[in-house]
């Protein structure tokens, strides 16, 4: 087992790293174009799928087998996020039918 001093050590000087090396290519150049200000609010609806996916399709409770209870609760989310346009009504939805359905089933 590593040292957790040393384990967090490393973790904030690698996330520093990783900082210092993004700014130094976005925020130093002045302000930003308004091409790349446009680009970047997409960024989250880009990451949160192949974040999300995974723990949908293989999760981890089931052993990476693909739970129908799962499945309905993403589905749900994405449905009551688009008839909403709430992230947080989407969510608590989901939630909803995931945890109803684990109970039922």
């Amino acid at each position: 087992m590593t040292d957790p001093v040393r384990l967090w050590l490393v973790m904030l000087v690698l996330g520093a790293g990783t900082f210092l090396l993004r700014y130094a290519f976005l925020a130093l150049r002045g302000e930003f174009p308004p091409l790349a200000l446009r680009l970047l609010r997409y960024t989250p609806v880009a990451v949160l799928p192949g974040l999300v996916a995974p723990m949908v399709l293989w999760p981890a409770a089931t052993g990476g087998e693909t739970d129908p209870a799962r499945l309905a609760a993403a589905i749900a989310t994405v449905a009551v996020g688009l008839w909403t346009r709430n992230v947080l009504a989407g969510i608590l939805g989901g939630a909803a039918v995931l945890y109803g359905l684990l109970w039922l089933l």
